[in-house]
């Protein structure tokens, strides 16, 4: 898979096998990359998570 675009929604499974809508933010001025959980609506960055996930795929249009 390319690597996450600023913008877009993908869908990520948790270690816990839970699926999760997050949006790519970006990276910022030290190349850390920023996310936003879509359900909760908690921003972070790569280096703040405390567990193992990974991007399943580009998350569908929500209707």
């Amino acid at each position: 898979m390319d690597a996450p675009r600023a913008g877009r929604c993908y869908l990520v499974e948790l270690c816990s096998g839970e699926l999760r809508r997050w949006r790519c933010l970006g990276t910022d001025a030290r190349g850390q990359a920023w996310w936003r959980d879509e359900e909760r609506g908690v921003e972070f960055n790569e280096g703040s998570l405390m567990y193992a996930w990974q991007i399943v795929g580009e998350a569908p249009a929500e209707e």
